[in-house]
């Protein structure tokens, strides 16, 4: 399973700053994932400085890690590969989060219906006909 826009958004709220404007967190999210696309995982030699500033802040808030892997050369020279991710735990965390902010909204478009009368809803013959034309 892989990280949706959702989910890092309300994860950015939930570790960096639970009073940040959901377009600001969301503008965040959107930007990181626009790295990784369809992989879990991204080259650090694809970003740039200002781009590592920020996943670098995402690892002090353990929303991404980093990983890396060594090779041979043809030349015999050892050549070590740098990777960031998302935390394993991250997005079933992030879906915990986005289940606890659905609990939390309570929109009047919700409950409407509440303060109506039950009786509301029969129907009842006042008499009164659609005229045809």
């Amino acid at each position: 399973m892989g990280m949706t826009m959702a989910g890092l958004t309300a994860a950015i709220q939930r570790h960096i700053d639970k009073e940040m404007e959901k377009t600001v967190a969301e503008s965040m999210a959107e930007h990181a994932l626009g790295f990784f696309g369809y992989y879990d995982r991204i080259i650090d030699n694809a970003l740039e400085p200002t781009d590592r500033n920020l996943f670098y802040i995402f690892q002090d808030y353990n929303l991404l890690t980093t990983e890396s892997e060594e090779t041979t050369l043809w030349d015999g020279r050892e050549w070590r590969i740098h990777y960031w991710r998302f935390k394993a735990e991250l997005a079933q965390k992030a879906l915990g989060y986005l289940e606890e902010e659905e609990e939390e909204v309570d929109s009047p478009e919700f409950n409407i219906y509440d303060d109506l009368a039950t009786d509301i809803w029969n129907r009842t013959d006042d008499g009164y006909e659609e005229p045809l034309f």
